[in-house]
């Protein structure tokens, strides 16, 4: 069975970090681009780092500067380093990747379970 494994997630005051790390799980035969969003009480799921299996990345201007995603492609995980947090970074991030499996013949949209990330004042 495949799927995204978060892990990291946690209470911090701001000005802290933390890192988030996420891992593809079962037998996996094509793993696309890595994603990270997240979503706070009342908003909308936002696009936080994309990751692409080259090392490419893209980031929302919310985080810039401050966030830092990177993957080990033999690990098949993808990480987020989130610096000077913020109270309004708070949320739950999940991580997202299209991933060709022996399950079907095309690539399929898999979410991570989310992870609570709560900056305090």
């Amino acid at each position: 069975q495949v799927q995204l494994v978060e892990s990291g997630g946690g209470l911090v005051q701001a000005g802290g970090s933390l890192r988030l790390s996420c891992t593809a799980a079962g037998i996996i035969l094509g793993l696309d681009t890595m994603n990270w969003y997240r979503q706070a009480p009342g908003k909308q799921r936002e696009l936080v780092a994309a990751v692409t299996s080259g090392g490419d990345t893209n980031y929302s201007d919310s985080v810039k500067g401050r966030f830092t995603a990177s993957r080990d492609n033999a690990k098949k995980t993808v990480y987020l380093q989130m610096n000077n947090l913020k109270p309004e970074d708070t949320a739950v991030y999940y991580c997202n990747a299209k991933i060709l499996s022996t399950r079907s013949a095309r690539k399929l949209d898999y979410w991570g379970q989310g992870t609570q990330v709560t900056v305090s004042s």
